[in-house]
């Protein structure tokens, strides 16, 4: 990810509507959420949900299907965990003889949406 890309995706997630939005959508997995759930899950007008989507939807944080006259959008993992990548890139330069491995979230692991209680604990 180069960092002109981080900073779109940072910048599209300095919001708290965006960041909250964006939490719905990594909870929801693959299949993702209609706007329609999401505006009424963040209490915020469709309108204004609209506009935020739209900055994460530039911002490659997210995509966007339709089905039927639903706009469904979900998280896209493969930016995220770039942008987790880009974070941690570095973390183990100065010849720490620990290895550094970047978390990787894994979108099969959430398409139930939910993590299991012993992993929030663990978390």
């Amino acid at each position: 990810m180069s960092p002109e890309q981080s900073i779109a995706a940072f910048n599209a997630l300095a919001h708290e509507h965006r960041l909250a939005a964006y939490r719905l959508l990594v909870e929801a997995g693959p299949q993702g959420r209609t706007a329609g759930l999401l505006a009424e899950q963040l209490a915020i007008p469709p309108s204004s949900l609209s506009f935020h989507l739209q900055q994460l939807l530039r911002a490659g944080l997210i995509t966007q299907r339709r089905a039927s006259r639903q706009l469904i959008y979900a998280a896209n993992f493969t930016t995220m965990n770039a942008l987790v990548a880009y974070l941690t890139e570095n973390c183990c330069a100065g010849g720490t003889e620990r290895p550094c491995a970047a978390p990787v979230c894994r979108s099969d692991v959430m398409e139930t949406g939910k993590r299991s209680k012993a992993k929030r604990k663990s978390a």
